[in-house]
């Protein structure tokens, strides 16, 4: 089970001994159940309020709260030292949404980079006490697809998107296209060489999936509100969710394209849809479904992981407001005692390879349905598809 031992909620003044008392009541009890927690220590944002992810002294900082995790639960095996960096790294310094709310390509790589060398320093420093911890590294599963005049942009995109693994797999080398890219924006080789001298592949790669997660671009921005409207120095576009198109591919071809790409262990730790509670159970089915499907096919899947437990709040708006909008997950946190919603009876049969049998599953979800197809784009042919 993921589970935060967040560096800013026990670290939050330097120089202050830490008060583990709250973590740890729940890390024993979470292992006194015969679960093996997978720690998390900065899951979004900066950290503490004496850091943010521009400064080179993050990965420092957090390296060495990592060894204070690690000397103080030496058992814990598992490790996220950081979640999402080219995600976090995209809406914190590259589109403002989150703190320090950058919105530009040399922040955005910077913060990456940041990230990326603080999960090597972390993994380095948590070895030193426990030679057999194990990373798993979480990054947001998803594809770009465009208009032909955009393509130039979906590629990119596209070739972006493994970013965090490559750099952990010391794959970005002067050949690499986003090599390029960073330099070309003014970040020093000796920052990119870093990541050449100290590999830290992955033990398994945690693949995020949403709705979302798969986008479209399309340059006739007048055919879609404000705010999905953006775009970069050569062209203005609209940037959609491709679930609204016919480009739309779902995770099987994705989950494939990252195993062919790395061959590393993968693992669906995030599965989440923030709908009713028959989608919910359609979205989740689905995807431990096609991830049967994938084993079949030879890939090593290790998990698929019912993200969030507990449910979130104001996720619908990137937490960019605070309205209280509450999404269940497999628990409803609303009552007291919290009890277990439709998911739940789903995930106990899966996880004890039990049939699921539900009227349900007779029905499509809505992004498989013909009606999610936004009109204006069931005329246009000028597209370029996954198959290309």
């Amino acid at each position: 089970m993921r589970y935060p031992v967040l560096w800013e909620k026990h670290e939050p003044e330097q120089g202050v001994p830490i008060d583990w008392n709250w973590v740890e009541q729940r890390l024993y009890a979470i292992r006194s159940h015969g679960i093996k927690p997978i720690a998390g220590l900065v899951h979004h944002g900066s950290g503490p309020r004496y850091t943010d992810l521009l400064q080179s002294s993050f990965a420092e900082g957090l390296a060495a709260y990592a060894s204070k995790v690690a000397e103080k639960f030496p058992w814990i095996e598992y490790y996220t030292p950081v979640n999402e960096p080219l995600t976090t790294a995209r809406f914190s310094g590259l589109y403002g949404c989150w703190y320090p709310h950058k919105a530009d390509a040399y922040s955005f790589a910077i913060m990456l980079l940041n990230e990326v060398k603080a999960t090597v320093l972390c993994m380095k420093a948590i070895r030193k006490i426990n030679p057999d911890a194990k990373l798993i590294q979480t990054d947001d599963l998803g594809k770009i697809y465009s208009t032909r005049l955009l393509k130039y942009q979906a590629d990119f995109e596209n070739e972006r998107r493994w970013i965090t693994f490559d750099l952990l797999c010391g794959k970005v080398n002067s050949n690499h296209k986003i090599y390029k890219y960073f330099v070309g924006e003014g970040v020093p080789p000796a920052e990119l060489q870093f990541f050449l001298e100290n590999p830290c592949p992955p033990d398994i790669m945690g693949l995020n999936y949403y709705v979302t997660s798969e986008r479209y671009l399309d340059e006739d921005i007048l055919e879609y509100p404000e705010y999905q409207r953006g775009g970069n120095h050569r062209h203005q576009y609209a940037d959609t969710e491709a679930v609204r198109t016919e480009f739309y591919s779902g995770p099987a071809p994705l989950i494939r394209e990252a195993w062919d790409r790395f061959h590393i262990p993968i693992a669906i730790t995030e599965a989440h849809i923030g709908d009713s509670w028959d989608e919910q159970l359609r979205w989740l089915k689905q995807i431990h479904d096609i991830c049967c499907s994938s084993v079949n096919a030879g890939v090593d899947i290790r998990a698929v992981t019912a993200w969030s437990l507990l449910g979130a709040y104001d996720w619908h708006n990137l937490l960019t407001k605070e309205e209280g909008i509450y999404e269940r997950g497999v628990f409803d946190c609303r009552s007291n005692p919290i009890h277990p919603t439709a998911l739940a009876n789903l995930i106990s049969a899966l996880a004890r390879g039990n049939k699921y049998d539900s009227d349900v599953f007779k029905t499509l979800g809505w992004w498989q349905k013909e009606q999610r197809l936004y009109p204006h784009l069931r005329v246009k042919n000028q597209e370029y598809s996954y198959a290309e």
